[in-house]
This record gives structure tokens, C-alpha cells and sequence, in this order.
């Protein structure tokens, strides 16, 4: 609402004929915390050049912006008419948000519009984003994907399309693992290996003995016979330790 001079007292804003109830204050953001803020800067880096990403505080009838990533416009600005338009549906809708792809200027623009709501609850103020899309698609991209020299390693999670690929993708990372580790011997390295896929549960899938004994050259029998000690050694492990507990 309005920003008024003397003792600040409780009232109402009508933003749009839709009624919100707020506190004025000597500041228009003052009541909306300062994470929405930094939002605001966050949305606008993430999705590049081509995003306009604005906070309006409703403490006045028209909006007056308080943050602006990645636009022209500047803090103080009030809400554009179609801002004020997609306010004003959001509102009558009773959502907390409205998302949709409208052409604007005979342009196409994709916008999120999110209520915001100071420490007590009440709405006081809106998230605007702002995404054009009519640039071409490789400037788009270009900002969503970072430089060569930028990009960071691939993750170490896997994304597998199918079982046989999950065993490979595990059984080779285990073998390149386990031969980069300096503490483990080499006439070790492929007991250890075998270890290691049996606790991930790698034995359990079919055919993945024979996999892993083509992987390693060893024979089949072998890898039988490390998970065999494996399965030993657990089971002295458990009963050593059943034995400690009940002497």
C-alpha cells in the first residue's frame, strides 16, 4: 500500500480488486524476507540473458519492483500491464502460483508468477520470471550450458538403461578402482575386486560371474572361489562377534 508519513497502523492493499492483507512500512520491501531477493538473482543466473526474473512488493496498489535479475527495468518500477493482468488471474484463482506461455509483442514469453508471503503469512508480494522465447534455441542453450573448460566432471552416479549395462558400468569402475589403489597387491587386486562386486550385490544378477571372469581373465571357478572365502570370512566375522557378546 500506499507509503504514509506519522504512526504506522494495520491495513489493506487493493492490488488489482483482489484484496491482500499487509502492514505498511517505511519501505516497500520491508516484510518480505531478503531470501526472495536473492531467489530473484539465483532464477535470473540460472537461466541466463533471456530471463527477467522480478520481485514486486504489493505494499503499494500497482506493485513497485524491489529486485530486478537479468532485466532492464530497475528497483522502484511499478508492474507492467500484463504483469497486472497475470496478477490479477492468479489471484481470482485463489493458486499460489501461475505458470503458462503467452505472446507478448508478438513474441512467445514463458512466465512464473509466485505469491510471497512475509514472516506472518500474509501475501506481499509476487516472483515474476520471465523467459523469452523467441531467441533461436542455440543462444538458449548456450547459456544453459556451461563452457567446455567449465563443466565439471561427470558424476560417479549411474543412469543405466538396462541390467546388463548397470553390471558393466559397476564391474568396469570397480576394476579401474581397485587397479588405481596402491595399497592393494597385485596378485590381490582381482580377489579384491570380486570382493568389492560381491558387497555391492553384483552376484546376484544373472550372468554377471561370467562377465566378470571374461573382464578379469580369470575362469569362472575362481571368482566362485573368492566369493566363497567372502562368504566365509562374513560368517566368522558374525560368529566372532556373536561369541563376544555372549561369553
Amino acid at each position: 500500500m500506499p507509503m504514509e508519513t506519522g504512526t504506522a497502523r494495520q491495513g489493506t492493499t487493493q492490488v488489482l480488486n483482489t484484496t491482500v492483507t499487509n502492514t505498511p512500512s517505511t519501505r516497500p520491501d520491508q516484510g518480505l524476507p531478503a531470501f526472495y531477493t536473492q531467489l530473484a538473482s539465483g532464477l535470473a543466473a540460472l537461466y541466463g540473458r533471456h530471463c527477467e526474473v522480478v520481485v514486486y512488493s504489493l505494499h503499494q496498489p500497482e506493485g513497485v519492483a524491489v529486485q530486478v535479475a537479468g532485466g532492464n527495468r530497475q528497483p522502484g518500477a511499478p508492474m507492467t500491464d500484463t504483469e497486472q493482468q497475470l496478477l490479477a488471474e492468479l489471484l481470482s484463482s485463489g493458486k499460489e502460483r501461475l505458470c503458462l506461455t503467452y505472446q507478448h509483442l508478438s513474441s512467445p514469453v514463458r512466465s512464473l508468477l509466485q505469491l510471497l508471503h512475509d514472516t506472518a503469512g500474509d501475501t506481499a508480494g509476487v516472483l515474476c520470471v520471465h523467459l523469452d522465447l523467441s531467441v533461436p534455441l542455440h543462444e538458449l542453450m548456450a547459456d544453459l550450458l556451461p563452457p567446455e573448460t567449465e563443466r565439471p566432471q561427470a558424476s560417479a552416479e549411474n543412469f543405466s538403461n538396462n541390467v546388463e549395462e548397470l553390471v558393466t558400468l559397476t564391474v568396469e569402475r570397480t576394476i579401474e578402482t581397485i587397479n588405481a589403489d596402491p595399497y592393494v597387491a597385485n596378485n590381490a587386486k582381482n580377489k579384491q575386486i570380486v570382493t568389492t562386486l560381491f558387497e555391492k550385490g553384483i552376484f546376484d544378477i544373472k550372468d554377471a560371474i561370467a562377465m566378470v571372469s571374461e573382464k578379469l581373465n580369470i575362469s569362472k571357478h575362481t571368482v566362485y572361489l573368492y566369493i566363497r572365502q567372502k562368504k566365509r570370512d562374513d560368517e566368522e566375522e558374525v560368529s566372532s562377534s556373536n561369541n563376544q557378546e555372549n561369553p
